[in-house]
């Protein structure tokens, strides 16, 4: 059987290896957020989704983290000691290591700071969209089209 079949889903990742009640906390302050945003005004849900295009997600945060953290053992390394050059070689294998399984040292600090993955922050998003109303533009199976309806759902989406 090929490696990859026994390598987590890569929407999943990181959730499947974040303490549940780590995962618990993340998802109740998002609930308690769109539980307040459900009488909200259309202007306020607007707010909200343009703070969550601005939201990074773990992945981004980690990209900055072993950028940063490699910048700094190569410096080392060619001005200080030689042996600061482990430094970039341990960040890139975390790296490397959260790629295929969604876990390396930084992210239980992180997952503790409240920093969510793409799901989680899509997970609002649609949640905020069908509030707004959204979806409630595409039209019901049988009522129209398929093309129509496609197009109604992906400009539901992409709004």
């Amino acid at each position: 059987m090929p490696v990859i079949a026994h390598l987590p889903a890569t929407s999943t990742r990181v959730e499947e290896h974040s303490d549940p009640e780590v995962n618990h906390a993340i998802r109740s302050r998002t609930d308690a957020g769109l539980a307040r945003m459900e009488e909200a005004p259309p202007e306020r849900i607007d707010e909200r989704l343009a703070d969550l295009d601005r939201e990074w997600d773990i992945e981004r945060a980690l990209q900055v983290n072993a950028s940063v953290l490699a910048g700094v053992g190569l410096f080392l390394g060619t001005q200080v000691d030689r042996r600061f050059l482990w430094l970039p070689a341990a960040v890139f294998s975390f790296f490397a290591q959260h790629a295929l399984q969604g876990w390396c040292p930084p992210v239980p600090v992180m997952r503790r700071l409240g920093v969510r993955t793409r799901r989680e922050i899509e997970r609002e998003r649609h949640a905020l969209k069908a509030l707004r109303g959204d979806f409630d533009l595409v039209p019901r199976p049988g009522n129209a089209n398929p093309g129509r309806r496609v197009r109604a759902a992906l400009s539901a989406v992409d709004a």
